[in-house]
């Protein structure tokens, strides 16, 4: 029979994937999901590349947002890619360079 432990335990590691993708560490600095650019400037540096993708309605729909890709690396042959809006980093997705 399964104690409640043993389920703690199983549904604290099904969520561990997840929370490793709000957080990016730079050194002995930690980047989040919120932050603003000048932020993660300052933590991890110039990044590789910078991309405009476009722009997007903001939440009540009064102003536009620009949205930007921030790429770094390949360190350990994974790209990290970070995307902002309006300056304000909502989305940190790692990939295998190629």
């Amino acid at each position: 029979m399964i104690t409640i432990k043993q389920l703690s335990l199983a549904l604290l590691l099904a969520c561990a994937p997840a929370a490793q993708g709000e957080t990016l560490r730079c050194g002995s600095q930690l980047v989040s999901v919120g932050d603003r650019s000048f932020e993660v400037e300052q933590k991890c540096g110039e990044p590789a590349f910078r991309d405009l993708v476009g722009y997007t309605l903001g939440p009540y729909q009064r102003r536009e947002l620009k949205i930007e890709e921030w790429v770094y690396g390949p360190s350990n042959g994974m790209l990290t890619i970070l995307t902002f809006e309006g300056n304000r980093l909502t989305r940190i997705e790692r990939r295998r360079g190629r």
